[in-house]
């Protein structure tokens, strides 16, 4: 189809034409980067976790003398290990994904003091007996700690467990010692040092990183003896049983520690709360690409109506001429291509510039190239569909009628 006319007609129509090129602009540009972000939200939501998420439930204890605590942990222990259903138990300071986070900063030489900025940070996780078996960690290599180790591990208002053995995840495994079996291999932190004794599949820490997932499973396990700084008691079992389970071993540790406070949850819960921000914002986003698509799409069927009934006269000279519904219909829609192109062309452009503006501001990764032409499809595609009822409505009008219209 000959191009020049098509062009000829869109620029009398200067300020309509900008103004529609704009509105594809602006769309693909934000549809570009809300489809990235959500990606990414998808992806942090569904980070996945090596422990048993469906069958664990966590009870948190607060409030208690801490002087007592070492005492009333095996106690509580035994009184939850009762409850039917209760495949495993055990007490730990926290879990994956809590928020509550102890870091601590580790290098690979004996002076490596903790400000060292070369030390990598990773979290710590206090364990007391059986913590492995009640998570439903999946060991790799190596093993976990046995009783003795147990035993002879306190913290006592220390900054660390006066231990010197630990399990590490795989990822912080093949961080510290590339192309190396970790086990053996030490970590220290002037004048701390731990040896590694076992390897699990990674689990995610209290708090997750968006642009570096790895960094998510830099973890240490500690073996803890019972102290005041374990608080989390966590029951596996079946998961048709764990809301029972919640329930009863919240009445159990209530009963046993009138004074305290006692909160129990699922597992799946914990994971819920933490990403729950992430979820609502892929919503909104969600919502904000179909309405900018729609507003888009109603802005082109506006325009091209509009144009349809402005060119009636024209649409019907060249129907008596001998255009077919089929030129009229290609004309409309090779104009509406037009449009779009000039608008993606620019949207792209944009949605470059925004995407660097979100990640000095924003923390936001860079965005991969393919969303920018993934977002072009996109507007081309609603384009057409937009302009169809407008250019069929235009092909249909009898030659006759057109030429007769003032």
């Amino acid at each position: 189809m000959e191009i020049r006319p098509i062009l000829a007609s869109l620029r009398k129509h200067r300020i309509p034409t900008l103004l529609i090129v704009l509105q594809i602009a602006l769309a693909c540009a934000v549809l570009c980067n809300a489809v990235f972000m959500i990606g990414k939200r998808v992806s942090d939501m569904h980070l996945p976790n090596a422990m048993d998420e469906a069958g664990t439930v966590v009870v948190n204890v607060q409030g208690t003398d801490e002087k007592l605590v070492a005492a009333d942990i095996p106690r509580n222990l035994a009184a939850l290990r009762g409850i039917a259903g209760a495949q495993a138990v055990s007490v730990v300071h926290t879990m994956p994904l809590s928020r509550n986070n102890w870091g601590w900063s580790f290098g690979l030489t004996p002076d490596a003091p903790v400000s060292d900025p070369n030390n990598l940070n990773v979290t710590l996780y206090f364990a007391g007996e059986n913590a492995d078996k009640a998570m439903g960690l999946q060991l790799r290599q190596g093993r976990f700690f046995n009783a003795e180790e147990y035993a002879d591990s306190k913290v006592d208002g220390g900054a660390v467990p006066s231990t010197h053995v630990m399990v590490v995840t795989e990822t912080l495994a093949k961080k510290l010692w590339p192309g190396q079996s970790a086990l053996g291999k030490t970590v220290y932190s002037k004048p701390y040092y731990f040896t590694v004794i076992g390897i699990v599949a990674d689990v995610l820490r209290p708090y997750t990183f968006a642009l570096d997932h790895d960094r998510s499973y830099y973890d240490i396990f500690l073996p803890v003896a019972p102290d005041a700084v374990l608080h989390e008691y966590i029951l596996r079992g079946a998961p048709a049983d764990r809301e029972r389970i919640a329930r009863e071993a919240v009445a159990k540790l209530q009963q046993l520690n009138p004074q305290a406070v006692v909160k129990g949850q699922t597992y799946q819960s914990i994971r819920d709360q933490y990403f729950a921000n992430s979820q609502s914002m892929v919503w909104i986003l969600v919502l904000v690409c179909l309405v900018m698509l729609a507003v888009t799409a109603f802005g082109i069927v506006g325009l091209t109506s509009f144009w349809v009934s402005q060119r009636r006269r024209q649409i019907g000279i060249r129907r008596a001429v001998g255009a077919t519904r089929g030129d009229i219909l290609r004309y409309f829609r090779t104009e509406n291509f037009l449009l779009s192109s000039a608008g993606v062309l620019i949207g792209m452009v944009l949605a470059f510039g925004i995407n660097l503006y979100l990640m000095q501001h924003y923390e936001l990764e860079r965005m991969p190239w393919y969303y920018l032409p993934g977002g072009a499809l996109t507007l081309w595609l609603i384009g057409q569909l937009a302009v169809l009822g407008p250019a069929t409505r235009a092909a249909s009008v009898p030659p006759v009628i057109a030429t007769q219209s003032t």
